[in-house]
């Protein structure tokens, strides 16, 4: 839910400390050689031998009978949503959510769904939201056919939903006969956080995805995992949408080596994320929110400067941060050290003193 940054400011030196999101890292020299070495066939006919493998240890990892191998998050999502509604169905979801905020208006203009949203603090909702949010079944309102969440909630300041939490909302919706999708855009971050498996995580859904190009650090490629059917009607989807991406192992490699090599990770990334905390709201006037994972949310008006003005004089020392309304955003992840987390919160000191 992050815009797309401005032109860097003339003069602005290249970015050395990237904060601005964790789909900035770039492949590492382990997993470039992951990318050479990929064995590959045509995934149209299913005899990619790297794609197929990533797919299988998904199912497994996720708990579902099989996955789906996808270019991004955001086409997980819009997959998910075709193969689970029709036209004119309703999908409950945060009113911050990544469906409604960010995926470019997709399910108006594809999936034909309407989105209901639910408040509530920190991306999240309880059990009595949905009941409260069922509707009549008449001919008057929509059928509503999905219940979705974010696991962690970006908005939502990478807030990990408690499982006890996930497991109501679940089974509130399945008890009114819908459908559950769990957008696992950051899952491993909220696994590794709570030191819950991911298939416990995602038990109570019909529907799961992770993306790789974020925390996990590969440079493209999701994976949707569901039910035999959901996955057989998902391919049609993906057909629609483009087709296969035929010898997609060179990417389905990159996240195998994700899975091997940057999942247990995470956890330096989380205490990164809180140094990076700890530092911020001992400057005078910024609000900070306690990170949960690898997000930081602070403001810093209180300080006396703006998210705009300080997103630019950072960018001049060459480190990047993302602004969102009266927040901005820091997000940790492989490609920024403690040493930098250091750094940028010296340099924040620094720009805020000499206003």
């Amino acid at each position: 839910m992050v815009h797309a940054p401005a032109r860097p400011p003339a003069g602005a030196p290249p970015v050395r400390i990237n904060l601005y999101s964790d789909t900035q890292t770039r492949p590492s020299p382990g997993m470039k050689d992951a990318i050479l070495r990929a064995e590959v066939g045509d995934e149209q006919h299913g005899d990619d031998p790297t794609v197929n493998a990533l797919t299988d240890r998904m199912a497994a990892l996720l708990g579902k009978e099989a996955a789906i191998f996808l270019p991004s998050g955001t086409m997980c999502n819009v997959i998910a949503i075709l193969t689970h509604c029709r036209k004119g169905d309703e999908v409950v979801a945060h009113e911050t959510s990544h469906i409604l905020h960010s995926e470019g208006g997709t399910h108006a203009a594809l999936t034909g769904v309407q989105i209901m949203p639910l408040r509530g603090p920190k991306g999240m909702f309880t059990a009595d939201d949905v009941r409260a949010a069922i509707r009549p079944k008449t001919r008057y309102a929509p059928p509503q056919r999905l219940l979705e969440v974010e696991q962690t909630a970006n908005i939502g300041g990478g807030a990990v939903w408690p499982l006890a939490q996930l497991n109501a909302v679940a089974d509130v919706a399945h008890g009114q006969g819908w459908s559950t999708h769990m957008d696992g855009a950051r899952l491993m971050n909220a696994c590794v956080a709570a030191g819950i498996p991911a298939a416990e995580m995602a038990a109570g859904f019909d529907s799961v995805w992770l993306d790789f190009t974020k925390g996990l650090g590969a440079p493209l490629g999701a994976v949707l995992a569901g039910s035999e059917d959901f996955i057989g009607e998902a391919w049609r989807w993906k057909q629609r949408l483009g087709g296969s991406m035929r010898q997609a192992g060179v990417c389905a490699a990159a996240c195998l080596y994700a899975l091997d090599h940057n999942i247990d990770r995470l956890a330096d990334d989380h205490a990164n994320a809180k140094a990076l905390a700890r530092g911020l709201a001992q400057i005078p006037g910024f609000v900070v929110e306690e990170p949960e994972t690898n997000l930081v949310f602070f403001d810093p008006r209180g300080a006396g400067i703006t998210v705009a003005d300080l997103s630019a004089a950072l960018r001049l020392q060459g480190i990047q941060i993302s602004g969102l309304g009266g927040r901005m955003r820091a997000c940790t992840h492989l490609d920024v050290s403690a040493a930098m987390i250091e750094e940028a919160i010296a340099a924040i000191r620094d720009v805020v003193a000499k206003r």
